[in-house]
């Protein structure tokens, strides 16, 4: 599998990422990670089998992930990662012009993509986003959404563990036990971080009808970590433009879940005849 790096900055900060090629190109993928994790990540699976669809793939760290600048678990500000994915579907289109750009995010990269295609004008042909945190599947304790509060305006950069349940990633205990030792995941979030994710989950649900795009959104209906009723909620108010696939059973890490494949070939298809009505 063919990669090349690259790097760019935002706010100062440089931001790692790197693009694959594909034979007979047909569309371009950007990747956008989940909280803690890294773009390489999805080396495995997800990258190698769009390539094998003739799908090219750009993907790069977020702020404060992978092999990016930043402190771990931290951003400068959200509109900065909305430049970031500004400028991956500019360097896309550098790369590969006049072939469709689809945005594919998950979890937090859900998040992203979907208030990418509500907030910004420079939008891709599609979006997809897997597992996306518009809501989280359980409550916080109110105590410690107010010490959030707090420190969100005395000292926004102090980071705490996410308290992820790393048991509800995947049904897979293989995949589990390789997200426990990758010593490039982190648990690391900020409450700037956690908070200015929340609103813009909630912002997003409220504004779900202004999607001008369409979107394939994919949820697993014993997810733990975000919501799948959120994303019933969104893909009800967004009407046709959003089409809603809820997988029965299926944890948090779709594209790692024991359902995999069906997923991978569910969005693989959907870009297909995407890309057919583009033409």
């Amino acid at each position: 599998m063919t990669q090349k790096e690259f790097e760019f900055q935002i706010a100062g900060v440089r931001l790692k990422g790197q693009f694959y090629p594909s034979d007979e190109t047909k569309a371009v993928i950007i990747l956008v990670h989940g909280l803690g994790e890294y773009s390489k990540r999805y080396e495995r699976k997800v990258v190698p089998f769009l390539i094998k669809n003739s799908l090219a793939v750009l993907s790069f760290d977020l702020f404060g992930h992978g092999f990016s600048q930043g402190k771990q678990g931290h951003h400068p500000g959200y509109n900065y990662i909305m430049d970031a994915v500004d400028q991956m579907i500019s360097r896309a289109r550098s790369l590969f012009k006049d072939k469709p750009v689809f945005l594919y995010g998950h979890s937090m990269g859900g998040n992203v993509v979907i208030n990418y295609g509500l907030r910004r004008s420079n939008l891709p042909n599609g979006l997809i986003a897997t597992s996306p945190f518009l809501r989280l599947a359980f409550k916080p304790p109110k105590w410690k959404v107010h010490m959030g509060k707090v420190f969100d305006k005395l000292l926004p950069s102090v980071t705490m563990p996410n308290d992820l349940d790393l048991n509800a990633i995947s049904r897979d205990p293989l995949e589990i036990d390789m997200y426990k030792n990758d010593p490039m995941i982190h648990d690391r979030v900020s409450t700037s971080y956690s908070l200015r994710f929340m609103e813009t989950g909630e912002w997003a649900l409220q504004h779900a009808h202004e999607l001008g795009i369409p979107l394939l959104l994919l949820h697993g209906t014993a997810d733990r970590i975000t919501s799948h009723k959120a994303s019933r909620e969104f893909a009800r108010r967004c009407e046709s433009k959003c089409e809603l696939v809820l997988v029965e059973g299926a944890y948090h890490e779709l594209h790692n879940d024991l359902d995999k494949e069906k997923v991978l070939g569910i969005i693989a298809n959907w870009i297909d005849d995407k890309i057919q009505t583009i033409k």
